[in-house]
């Protein structure tokens, strides 16, 4: 089954696009493993375990399957949990297979991946989400399968403060730009 990680990275490049962003603008704030399901025909069906951005260690997982199911009966009481609860999860179900404690293999290959591929594909967008994969090919030991530009942290742990910090200058520098623009008399559509 496909099995990613999942990284977001955020961009303080976004906060001032007048001038260059670097790849020390760009930090690599989650990463989660996304442990595919047989049968599976995305990683969407999968479980979800947080990985530690700094040391590699996967931690505890948990599951998203229930933010995919369509259909109007999914929202009757009793036949959709609205979240799952914990991350309770330390071993792979089709199989047994423990992942809990293992560590991601060179981890800082992965990230410095994702924060530079952010610093020169797309330095204006604010959050990205990469779909990673790791391969056996020497050669080619990391890849991108995909970028999300509309992305969530799937479950996984995050320095609150960076982030938290991040969305008020986010914010404050919008602020003044609406207010240069009110006082020029710039309307929006």
């Amino acid at each position: 089954p496909l099995s990613t990680f999942r990284v977001i990275t955020q961009s303080r490049g976004a906060i001032d696009v007048t001038k260059e962003c670097k790849v020390e603008d760009v930090t690599a704030l989650s990463c989660v493993f996304r442990a595919g399901r047989k049968n599976a025909q995305t990683d969407h069906d999968s479980i979800l375990f947080d990985v530690d951005v700094k040391t590699g260690k996967v931690l505890g997982g948990t599951t998203n399957a229930h933010w995919y199911r369509l259909g109007l009966q999914e929202c009757l009481p009793g036949r959709c949990p609205w979240r799952s609860s914990d991350h309770a999860v330390t071993h792979h179900p089709d199989g047994d297979i423990p992942v809990t404690g293992s560590v991601v293999p060179d981890i800082r290959e992965m990230l410095h991946l994702v924060e530079t591929s952010h610093q020169k594909m797309c330095p204006d967008v604010p959050l990205v989400g990469w779909d990673v994969v790791l391969s056996a090919d020497e050669k080619l030991p990391v890849c991108l399968l995909e970028v999300n530009l509309s992305c969530n942290f799937f479950r996984g742990s995050f320095d609150r403060k960076v982030y938290l910090d991040f969305l008020e200058d986010m914010a404050v520098k919008m602020q003044a730009m609406r207010l240069v623009a009110d006082r020029e008399g710039k309307k929006f559509k």
